[in-house]
């Protein structure tokens, strides 16, 4: 039986219809779908550029502990013969005091790294941008130091910094392990946490200062989810090193990345509920359609249209508004995603805008504001410019939402229509 009249018939009751239910639901679709992409593109980020800065800047993909000085060399060219690993970085670290030209001292992360340490490993030098001087590691009194760091310490490139070990204060008789430094280099990673606390050195030089700093290995692999499967064969290769322990990134930032994926989840269903509303918007909106249009339905049943058919005429007008909403709703958030910062440079504008206009006309009475209004402001945020990361499966899933809220609103309200009987509607037509 030819059944192109379904979409006729579905297509006229959306387009031909009076009422405005159908726009309003198109809109609300494609605002959950615009406003959910959004909100996750920058979550991701934040999200994202934190937990590159941990896993490229300081603790590796893997990582082996307890190594003995001797085998270092032994033990870096076992790991790098493992398939997937593209680096291995033996580095040290301890904690220490660091003293600059401001009085008061800071504490700090001393790790140690050898001086191509960024030749070996690329991913490490993407994620250090140097405001000020370069990498240069190579003499044992260059020192490199964060950029909030810097800043507290009131130190710029040439200038010089006394690194105090906690350790040897409280043990060592050699005044505390205290060395001074030359900055050859101010880096930024975008993690506060490190640009205000982390400072590099010459690993040959770690042992003066501190004692007690073990060798360790960071590895990289080329994709961080198959850190399971390496390890496992890393760990074949450590059968003639007693007492090396390799862990994953998954072991040691275990909270941390727990916190960031639970904190997704919950913007995820809180953004989310925005589909429900719609999704009872839109049922409610086919409910009444069905109600209205009973003797039309009695005339399509009359004349040979089936139950299921008449229903699918509904069930195809969730459709068309559930696709014509996502996709307005995908196209503008792709948009914006991809232009955050655009975005909100031209926000800022015209809430400027309107506050120099506010300025003009209140200027006689003594008052107004004076300082340039700005959604993330440098001056609050640790932050150059708004971060956004689009990940396809995440797009994907939203698009979805938005079309089976149509969809199933629009199925359970014409549900309706298997209780309505033609000889009744038309009785007494």
């Amino acid at each position: 039986m030819e059944k192109s009249w379904i979409l006729f018939v579905a297509l006229r009751y959306i387009f031909k219809g009076r009422s405005s239910s159908p726009v309003l639901a198109i809109l609300g679709i494609a605002v959950g779908v615009l406003a959910l992409i959004v909100i996750i593109a920058v979550m991701n980020g934040f999200q994202l550029g934190f937990i590159e800065s941990i896993l490229e800047v300081s603790s590796y993909h893997l990582r082996l502990e307890n190594l003995p000085e001797e085998k270092i060399d032994e033990l870096q060219y076992a790991m790098l013969s493992v398939p997937g690993i593209t680096s291995a970085v033996p580095f040290k670290e301890f904690q220490a005091l660091a003293r600059g030209r401001r009085s008061g001292q800071q504490a700090v992360l001393v790790r140690g790294l050898k001086e191509n340490t960024l030749e070996i490993d690329k991913s490490m030098e993407s994620k250090l941008d140097f405001e000020d001087g370069y990498f240069d590691i190579e003499k044992k009194e260059n020192v490199l130091l964060g950029s909030e760091l810097a800043r507290r310490l009131g130190l710029t490139v040439g200038d010089s910094v006394t690194l105090y070990s906690i350790t040897g204060i409280l043990s060592a008789e050699n005044e505390g392990g205290v060395n001074n430094f030359t900055v050859t280099g101010i880096f930024r990673t975008g993690y506060y946490e490190y640009d205000c606390s982390w400072v590099f050195i010459n690993i040959d030089n770690v042992s003066f200062l501190d004692n007690d700093s073990e060798y360790k290995l960071g590895m990289k692999i080329a994709n961080r989810f198959m850190d399971r499967s390496i390890l496992e064969q890393a760990e074949k290769k450590l059968d003639g090193f007693p007492g090396v322990k390799v862990s994953s990134w998954r072991d040691y930032n275990r909270s941390f990345f727990g916190a960031l994926r639970t904190e997704k989840l919950f913007m995820f269903i809180l953004v989310g509920l925005i589909f429900i509303v719609v999704g009872l918007n839109i049922f409610q909106a086919q409910r009444r359609s069905v109600l209205q249009r009973r003797e039309e339905i009695g005339l399509l049943r009359a004349v040979g249209g089936s139950e299921k058919a008449v229903q699918f005429v509904f069930v195809l007008d969730g459709a068309v508004i559930g696709l014509t909403g996502a996709g307005i709703g995908l196209a503008l958030g792709l948009l914006i995603a991809s232009n955050i910062p655009q975005f909100f440079s031209i926000i800022e504008d015209i809430v400027n805008s309107f506050i120099g206009l506010l300025n003009i006309l209140t200027s006689g009475m003594g008052f107004g504001m004076t300082e340039d209004f700005s959604v993330f402001s440098p001056a609050v945020f640790y932050i150059k410019e708004i971060p956004s990361r689009i990940l396809a499966y995440e797009v994907v899933i939203i698009f979805m939402f938005g079309l089976l809220s149509a969809l199933m609103a629009a199925w359970i309200a014409s549900r309706k229509i298997t209780r309505i009987q033609p000889a009744e509607v038309l009785r007494y037509e």
